[in-house]
């Protein structure tokens, strides 16, 4: 059994204002933790979380306040050796912490050297940004005093102001040459890893404990890659599937009742795109509001014969069996195909296939009623290959984003553009050039012959097709 108190204990430290709240959310996932904010000294007390591994405890991180004056203090500290006498940096650390001082002039100061004592190493939260200063030597001296592994951490590395080769070159100057780079609102997709890895190695003795949770976070991000997958596919099935019946009236009204129905369907294409959407931010544990849709291009609709395709004809084959009624209705089937009837024969067909509910099943309604006048909407090609690569989109910022991120993700219309107006460089992903330009996936075109996948009810085939459509996802 793992031992409460065996827990690798980690005090996150550094001046104010560096992202040490931010790095705590975005290694707990947990957008909620703590507070955020551009201005200095925000944390005032420490504040703790634990990172689970299987169901243990594998790493308990604390949240310090900013260190605000080292180079004031460092003074003070040394004042609290007599001349000639020889003090360790834990004892110096200890008879400053047993100050006046330490309750007042400099309490921030005390908190985050208490809770270095306390723990096992230290996260030294750098802003990459800064420039190098004296007070930033002042602080690792003083850290470095409590004897704890310190393991510096660069933040905002991705700034176009970013300071990084300075900071790794200052640092190795004062004997830290094993250093990170982890920019929380934007992390590297093997930043953690590297982090918990470069972290094993300055104290070897917890390195089974963090591997343990290297290892639970890899199988925690792949089934969560493959649960973001399976929502998009959803959404595509479904909308593959999806059908709006509507009346046709003559003259203005048919016009009116078509565009009434295209906006209607346009809604419902929305709002189940934005439910996957609100799935997605819940599954990666952001804010319902950190990423935002433009409207959808509303396209006038898809009027095609799908009612005939080879998936429905198939299905209807497998339906009819034999005989002289199966025959006649296989007949209907092949001459509406070819559009060949007058509108006699429509009549005569339409009674016939009305007749024949029993043996069509749904099919022998949805002829009639194409027959008799009714037509069919169904989400255009167009509009299913800019869903799939808006999601996309969409996944691929989630998987690179921290959770001290501020900004929503903003999903414009480079996605509807690339849809409708193919990009031909060869650079583009090649899954993105298929659902661009490619043939849409045939999962897709044997949703279309199956209405009833449109609804979330539980079917065997659908998820068949689901399945299948993962794989183009990918």
């Amino acid at each position: 059994m793992h031992a409460m108190n065996d827990t690798l204990r980690l005090a996150v430290v550094g001046h104010t204002n560096t992202g040490k709240t931010s790095l705590l959310r975005t290694l707990a996932r947990d957008v909620g933790f703590g507070e955020v904010s551009d201005c200095a000294g925000t944390t005032r007390h420490v504040e703790g979380l634990r990172l689970m591994a299987d169901g243990l405890p594998a790493a308990e991180l604390f949240d310090t306040p900013g260190m605000e004056d080292a180079i004031a203090l460092l003074e003070f500290s040394d004042g609290l050796v007599a001349a000639g006498e020889r003090v360790d940096g834990p004892e110096r650390v200890a008879r400053f912490l047993a100050s006046e001082a330490a309750r007042g002039r400099f309490e921030q100061e005390a908190k985050v050297l208490r809770q270095m004592l306390a723990s096992d190493a230290a996260l030294y939260v750098i802003d990459a940004r800064d420039p190098v200063l004296p007070k930033h030597r002042d602080e690792l001296e003083l850290l470095a005093a409590c004897a704890r592994p310190v393991l510096p951490v660069l933040n905002f590395v991705a700034a176009p102001n970013a300071r990084v080769a300075d900071w790794r070159a200052a640092l190795a100057r004062l004997g830290l040459h094993a250093v990170v780079s982890f920019d929380t609102v934007a992390p590297p997709l093997d930043g953690e890893r590297e982090l918990f890895d470069t972290l094993a190695t300055l104290i070897h003795a917890h390195r089974p404990r963090l591997q343990a949770l290297i290892d639970a976070r890899a199988r925690e991000a792949d089934a969560r890659g493959e649960a973001a997958q399976r929502l998009v596919a959803e959404l595509l099935v479904e909308l593959a599937a999806r059908r709006d019946r509507i009346d046709e009236p003559a003259g203005e009204a048919s016009e009116a009742a078509l565009k009434a129905a295209v906006e209607r369907l346009h809604a419902v294409v929305r709002a189940r795109e934005q439910a996957c959407v609100d799935a997605l931010l819940r599954l990666y544990r952001f804010r319902p509001d950190d990423a935002r849709l433009d409207e959808l291009p509303l396209a006038d609709g898809r009027w095609e014969d799908d009612l005939f395709n080879p998936e429905t004809l198939r299905q209807m084959g497998v339906r009819l069996g034999t005989g002289a009624a199966a025959g006649a209705a296989a007949g209907v089937g092949v001459d509406l195909m070819v559009g060949g009837i007058t509108l006699g024969a429509a009549a005569a067909l339409g009674a016939l296939a009305g007749g024949l509910w029993q043996t069509f099943g749904h099919y022998g309604e949805r002829i009639a009623a194409k027959l008799r006048g009714h037509r069919e909407l169904t989400v255009d090609d167009a509009i299913l290959r800019i869903v799939a690569l808006r999601q996309r989109e969409l996944l691929a910022a989630l998987e690179g984003r921290g959770h001290a991120a501020m900004q929503p993700i903003e999903l414009g219309r480079a996605a509807a553009t690339a849809a409708v107006a193919p990009a031909v460089e060869s650079a583009v992903d090649p899954v993105v050039r298929q659902w661009r330009s490619g043939a849409l996936p045939a999962a897709l075109g044997r949703a279309r012959a199956h209405p009833e996948w449109a609804g979330e009810a539980a079917d065997a085939d659908k998820d068949e097709a689901i399945a299948e459509l993962l794989a183009a996802l990918a």
